[in-house]
């Protein structure tokens, strides 16, 4: 049977008419499972019994299971079981929110050197349902509404597009998770002609870039993804996107201590981004014990930094979380792999 976190409203929509219910029915169901968090169908009050007994016959209507969590004070790391592996998902608690970081796929083909996440290959794309389940899984486990959503977690999301915009549907709708388009950012390290076809959409969910170095020659040594679509060819999609939008793009950039954290490379990536719609998130590296790079000083983070501000580009260093639990990207499903 398939879960009933696979369908967005219209999808559902036309499976309860093509079986003889109302299409209000949709909305009924939508409601019981996403805002009352019902455990069975039964539960949902203001359906009928054919209408029940359609749903029990047909779907199923359950949580992913947990099989590790590492907590700290500020930031949670989970390990949700999959069909075919496990995934991770973040809960880190703001002062002026909770953001969950999810994940798109189980493994990641992009093999970025610096990356956890892309030194265990992808396995599979994960289902509508499952992108969906993250959310739905720690807000009943936590009992906590998330307000913030980031698609950072494991996998290229724009490498899983058609299940990914299905998700968001489902995340924004007013009768499902209801979550404001602009609080949600995906992710991409630079599928060019998915960045164009996101734009297309003309939403309001935020795009971030991992870009993490300033030229070629320097991309192409750590993010293979460069050597299919350049950096000319990615700031062409990212102009696209922001005249199609007028949303502000933000940069990701992880400063590796020695690789792209000069000082050149920060006024070559100020003369790269001047003038555009971008805000640069410098990141301070969590090391890997499976790679040969480490973290920027504080003192090369801050020099790169006061470059960018200085060359007049909207800059930040992210603040860190969840360092002392494995927070990066793939380290905890790493560590699971390898104990078991």
């Amino acid at each position: 049977m398939n879960s009933i976190f696979g369908y967005t409203l219209k999808e559902l929509e036309d499976i309860l008419v093509s079986n003889g219910f109302k299409k209000f029915n949709a909305t009924q169901v939508f409601e019981g499972i996403y805002k009352r968090k019902v455990n069975s169908f039964d539960e949902i009050s203001n359906i009928s019994k054919e209408l029940k007994s359609f749903l029990n016959s047909n779907y199923i209507l359950k949580s992913l299971k947990v099989l590790e969590v590492l907590r700290s004070d500020d930031t949670d790391k989970f390990l949700l079981e999959v069909d075919g592996g496990a995934i991770e998902c973040v809960l880190m608690r703001h002062d002026y929110a909770t953001s969950l970081c999810i994940s798109t796929q189980i493994g990641c083909n992009m093999s970025c050197a610096f990356c956890e996440s892309g030194r265990l290959k992808k396995i599979r794309n994960l289902s509508t349902s499952e992108i969906i389940l993250q959310v739905f899984t720690i807000e009943k486990l936590e009992n906590i509404r998330i307000q913030n959503v980031v698609i950072m977690g494991i996998g290229e999301p724009f490498d899983n597009y058609d299940n990914l915009i299905n998700a968001l549907s489902i995340l924004t709708c007013p009768k499902g998770i209801d979550l404001g388009s602009r609080k949600i950012t995906v992710s991409t390290c630079g599928l060019v002609l998915k960045i164009k076809e996101f734009a297309d959409l003309e939403g309001q969910v935020n795009l971030a870039i991992s870009l993490h170095a300033p030229n070629d020659e320097l991309r192409n040594k750590i993010m293979p993804i460069n050597k299919a679509y350049n950096i000319k060819e990615l700031l062409g999609a990212i102009d696209y996107y922001i005249e199609k939008t007028n949303r502000r793009v933000t940069m990701e950039y992880i400063l590796l201590d020695g690789i792209n954290d000069s000082e050149e490379c920060a006024r070559e990536l100020a003369t790269l981004l001047k003038g555009k719609l971008a805000y640069v998130n410098l990141i301070p590296y969590n090391s890997t014990s499976h790679t040969e790079f480490r973290r920027a000083s504080k003192n090369r983070q801050d020099k790169f930094y006061d470059i960018l501000y200085n060359a007049g580009i909207q800059v930040g260093i992210r603040h860190e979380m969840g360092k002392n639990i494995k927070g990066a990207c793939g380290q905890l499903r790493a560590s699971y792999l390898e104990k078991n």
